[in-house]
């Protein structure tokens, strides 16, 4: 059995990597990270692409693919350290929306670029969060920190039941905070509810947990895409800097650590395949795959961008080089949908080891 990248999906993972490589550098990046750009205009790039529409039906104007075709663009995105919501929009809001079969307005409006929406899964993903809400005659008191994205229209936001309801933005008594975190490349929101009203979108365990699914596998490809980038660049700098009248990379202790980052991080690539595939074609193993997948990944790209770092010496830590661009967003996606801890206690319940 060969297990790989159809043609097509190779040649879109291709046209991704170029476009981002001319339209998305590295000072549009610094940019929206200081403040001095959005990332809207990326995001305006992303839907001439069709890639808002990746995972949305057809009939509705999207493209129609899979899981494993949207992971492949996330791993380009997170090479580039993009700015963009394409995990909430593209990914994870779909998926909650076709299973309920919902808002079908919001998805065409998803795949033209007009709407996005975020999500705010913390609640349900940790019930026991110091933050969280409750419904009172279907209208939501309370907050919700780090929903992510802080310029969505539209929020679908989960409780401790599992119970997913969409917030419009523009709702009354609804207060979105943007927050200050170390990862600058994805925005995040604190959600303050005083009466809201709560569109319910679906109140099925089954759909909040495929579109958790969904959202780590998107974010593992995310992780896996960063963690290559950082490797990379490990290895040219490496080739180029000199020390005593050679390069480091002739330094057996600088291969030993570029040897160490391509050993974690090379079959990492086919654990995110795979558990795209699990995702759309073996269901039974879809919660398993995406939970140690993710709870991996987040451990390899925080060691590789670590090491990557380091072998850069003291010009690692400056803004001049921009690694800490993929060292924050992989720690930023070590926590985002629940950390590795949390994620492996929730593969060994869908395995039956614990109760």
């Amino acid at each position: 059995m060969e297990f790989g990248l159809s043609n097509d999906q190779s040649l879109l993972q291709n046209q991704v990597a170029r476009f981002l490589k001319e339209k998305v550098p590295l000072d549009l990046v610094r940019a929206v990270a200081e403040g001095r750009q959005t990332d809207r205009i990326i995001w305006s790039e992303l839907t001439e692409l069709g890639l808002p529409g990746i995972m949305i039906d057809e009939s509705l104007g999207g493209l129609g693919l899979g899981l494993l075709d949207a992971s492949i663009i996330a791993e380009r995105l997170g090479y580039g350290v993009t700015p963009s919501p394409f995990l909430t929009s593209a990914i994870i809001a779909p998926t909650v929306l076709q299973l309920s079969k919902q808002r079908e307005d919001i998805l065409s409006k998803i795949v033209t670029g007009e709407t996005r929406v975020g999500i705010a899964f913390n609640q349900a993903i940790r019930p026991a969060h110091e933050s969280g809400f409750e419904i009172k005659n279907g209208k939501l008191d309370g907050s919700l920190l780090f929903a992510i994205d802080s310029d969505a229209d539209y929020y679908l936001v989960a409780d401790s039941d599992k119970t997913i309801y969409l917030i419009d933005r523009n709702s009354a008594g609804l207060e979105s905070i943007p927050l200050s975190t170390v990862e600058k490349t994805r925005s995040s929101a604190e959600l303050k509810f005083s009466q809201v009203e709560g569109d319910k979108i679906s109140d099925d365990p089954d759909i909040f947990d495929k579109a958790w699914n969904a959202g780590l596998v998107g974010l593992a490809a995310d992780n896996l895409g960063a963690a290559q980038c950082a490797l990379d660049q490990a290895v040219n700098y490496a080739n180029q800097r000199e020390q005593f009248n050679r390069v480091i990379a002739s330094f057996q202790a600088v291969k030993h650590m570029c040897a160490e980052m391509a050993a974690q991080l090379e079959p990492c690539r086919a654990m995110v395949w795979y558990a795209a595939h699990a995702f759309s074609d073996i269901p039974e193993e879809s919660t398993m795959m995406a939970s140690h997948t993710k709870a991996h990944l987040s451990e390899v790209g925080q060691f590789v961008t670590r090491t990557s770092t380091e072998v850069h010496g003291g010009m690692g830590f400056t803004d001049l080089v921009g690694l800490h661009y993929w060292f924050k967003r992989c720690g930023f996606n070590r926590q985002a949908l629940g950390s590795p801890e949390l994620l492996r206690d929730r593969a060994a319940i869908a395995q039956d080891l614990v109760p």
